[in-house]
């Protein structure tokens, strides 16, 4: 069956109003849980098949812009979908789907009265719709929307439970992100003020009569906003302390996405708004140090998700490798790794939900003996923890030789850097999972410093106790629910399709790097009407 390219015209809107019309209605049947669940996947589903066939029809007839209203760009809202928003659009739906599935299956098993369950599936739904306009934005402001619709979400899912380490997380991130969204509403004033539109590709055209002077601090401005969010050294402390104290499914759909729609407002900007790569050497450096400060606060850490949280930060590095390269291959290789490391990072932060409940704590001073007390735990842990590490063939492996290739290609003694510094730091994670692996999986548990304790309430999805108690006085224990169990591997099973299905995937992040590279395509697509076109870049 064939799908007319008008189709998308129609679909484009729905990964933002589809889950918003959900919020609304989940928020009205606050007191119906059942209803609540069936209408969060139900949304959550059809954000997925829409993202899927807007990949289709991206990838087969090239950038479409959609004029939100009939107001014509650019005055009006422009939503665009070219190959990257739609790939990034599959990929987040995937995992905000998983994640859902997860949470409600540990909120049946623990939920009870106390816990504001009614709350956290609206403003899931919230979180969801602002990361679908976020990488459909196809103006400054409504990007800006974007990230402040899920950043509103985000707050009130940190701090669910109100647990003095969340209140305190929560509050430190708050700060953070207030700090980052005025600083990106600067921006967006001196992007403005140079050039009097806000719509990203007339802004395009106008910025190349502005003096290098002028692009290069606007960019500056944008790229510090953009840092902030996406966790990019320096500018990335304020993630481990945030992370880690939110329930397993918030920190893993948080982990997976919110970073990974910081980086792509670099990507966008970087090679639609400020091409010619002025600040390069910057991002090559600040990459570089992501890369290697991260992983070194990896090997320090003894809680797992704080050690999941500082990786993390350091494979920020690898995306930001890619981009400062300005190069196709470089960019289609941080494409590939961006969405394979959303898949595998949300992956084991589901993991270690699991070894909560399995185990009663995350701790590697209090965790041994998991091969053995669950050997399907241990699978499912091993596979992303490789994958993670970039051990062959998987696609961690993949995203890293694309990375390396396109930097040894370069040839510049920076380039050549970053490629020392990213084998090092592959080697480094390698070392930091294999560490989780050997001490919570074959040690025995009475080797541990703490082993004979446990948390009282490791798993619970939105409460949250900070006493201990002896392990063996566990309730529910050696017990995974397999509506926890079955996303979770659902993840794991994606990940692997990710190397199964790698030439095909990188095939299209290869055509997305090409797109961004050839900024007119974009530009006569949102501002001339004429979707998938293949005009030439004007000579600047």
């Amino acid at each position: 069956m064939t799908i007319s390219p008008h189709v998308i015209t129609a679909l484009a809107p729905l990964p933002v109003l589809v889950p918003m019309l959900a919020a609304a209605a989940t928020l009205v049947l606050g007191r119906r849980p059942r209803a609540q669940r069936i209408i969060t996947l139900v949304a959550l589903i059809c954000v997925l098949v829409v993202s899927g066939l807007l990949l289709f029809l991206a990838d087969r007839d090239g950038t479409t812009a959609v004029q939100v209203g009939g107001w014509d760009s650019p005055i009006g809202i422009t939503l665009v979908v070219d190959r990257l928003s739609a790939m990034m659009l599959v990929v987040s739906s995937i995992v905000l789907l998983a994640v859902m599935a997860y949470a409600v299956g540990q909120g049946i098993r623990d939920g009870s009265e106390d816990q504001p369950v009614s709350i956290f599936l609206p403003t899931y739904l919230a979180l969801t719709a602002g990361i679908s306009n976020a990488f459909l934005a196809g103006d400054l402001f409504n990007l800006y929307v974007g990230f402040e619709v899920l950043l509103a979400a985000s707050f009130v899912l940190l701090t669910l439970g109100a647990s003095a380490d969340r209140v305190r997380a929560g509050v430190s991130y708050v700060m953070v992100s207030m700090v980052s969204s005025l600083i990106f509403l600067a921006g967006i004033a001196f992007a403005y003020a140079a050039t009097g539109t806000l719509n990203l590709a007339d802004m395009a055209t106008r910025l190349d009569g502005i003096p290098s002077g002028t692009r290069t601090a606007i960019f500056g401005v944008l790229l510090v906003a953009f840092g902030i969010k996406a966790a990019v050294f320096p500018l990335s402390t304020w993630l481990p302390d945030s992370y880690p104290t939110a329930p397993a499914p918030v920190t893993a759909v948080f982990a997976g996405l919110l970073t990974k729609v910081g980086v792509y407002a670099i990507i966008r900007a970087h090679t639609l708004l400020f091409p010619e790569g002025e600040l390069d050497n910057v991002l090559m450096v600040c990459g570089l140090l992501t890369m290697l400060v991260g992983i070194l606060g990896a090997i320090a850490q003894s809680d797992i998700k704080r050690l999941l949280s500082f990786t993390l930060v350091s494979h920020i590095g690898y995306m930001v490798f890619g981009v400062a390269l300005s190069t196709q291959s470089g960019l289609s290789g941080a494409i590939y790794y961006v969405a394979h490391h959303i898949l595998v990072q949300t992956t084991l932060f589901l993991v270690v939900g699991l070894i909560e409940r399995q185990a009663g704590s995350s701790s590697l001073r209090r965790l041994g003996g998991l091969a053995a007390a669950s050997p399907v735990l241990a699978i499912v842990f091993l596979i992303p923890a490789l994958n993670l590490g970039g051990i062959p063939p998987f696609s961690g492996f993949i995203g890293k030789v694309a990375l390396l290739q396109a930097g040894s290609a370069d040839a510049s003694v920076l380039a050549w850097t970053l490629v020392a510094g990213g084998t090092v730091t592959s080697l480094l994670t390698l070392y930091v999972v294999a560490r989780v692996w050997t001490k919570a999986f074959w040690r025995a548990r009475a080797d541990a410093p703490e082993g004979d304790l446990a948390d009282v309430s490791p798993s619970a999805l939105l409460d949250e106790s900070e006493a201990d108690i002896a392990f063996d006085d566990r309730a529910d224990v050696g017990r995974i629910p397999a509506m926890m169990l079955i996303p979770t591997v659902a993840l794991v099973a994606v990940g692997l399709a990710m190397t199964v299905f790698a030439g095909q995937i990188i095939q299209i992040s290869d055509r997305a790097a090409s797109d961004l590279q050839n900024r007119s395509i974009y530009i006569d697509a949102v501002l001339g009407g004429h979707p998938g076109g293949e005009a030439q870049e004007a000579p600047r």
